[in-house]
């Protein structure tokens, strides 16, 4: 369910996002940037958040949801929208306010949807990698001491 709950999330995000970019700035149509706003959230939601978010750090999926919402927009947006809509200038906007919001986003996948994500969560014999634990005590001599000589 947290799958589900993380997706509508992102979905409304992205779409938000690319209204207020795509459909204030460059007067694309709402169909337009609904096309947009579906294809980005599930193709980057399985491989920016999924496959490379649950592998590695924020950063690194930032960038690749980055990456992906440029060359979606760039792509479908040469497709749909009118000729004078400067397809590079949108699609770096879009990508870039995108990119800040997938930094929160992240955020909450790593404590909702990937729990048990961290840096090294898929090596769990190297969380001590380094480290060495030693246990100090006292010893106990088996023969019994010779306190009284007789």
């Amino acid at each position: 369910m947290h799958y589900v709950k993380a997706l509508l999330l992102k979905w409304v995000m992205v779409t938000a996002i690319l209204w207020i970019v795509l459909g204030g700035f460059f007067g694309v149509s709402f169909i337009n940037i609904f096309t947009i706003g579906v294809l980005v959230t599930g193709i980057s939601y399985l491989v920016g958040d999924l496959l490379i978010l649950s592998r590695s750090e924020n950063w690194v999926a930032t960038i690749a949801d980055f990456v992906l919402t440029f060359a979606i927009v760039w792509l479908v947006g040469a497709m749909l929208f009118a000729p004078i809509v400067p397809l590079a200038t949108a699609s770096f906007m879009s990508a870039l306010i995108v990119a800040i919001g997938e930094m929160f986003f992240h955020g909450y996948m790593m404590k909702a949807v990937l729990p048990d994500h961290s840096g090294d969560q898929h090596h769990p014999s190297q969380h001590h990698k380094g480290q060495v634990q030693t246990e100090f005590g006292e010893e106990m001599d088996p023969r019994p001491t010779r306190l009284h000589r007789k």
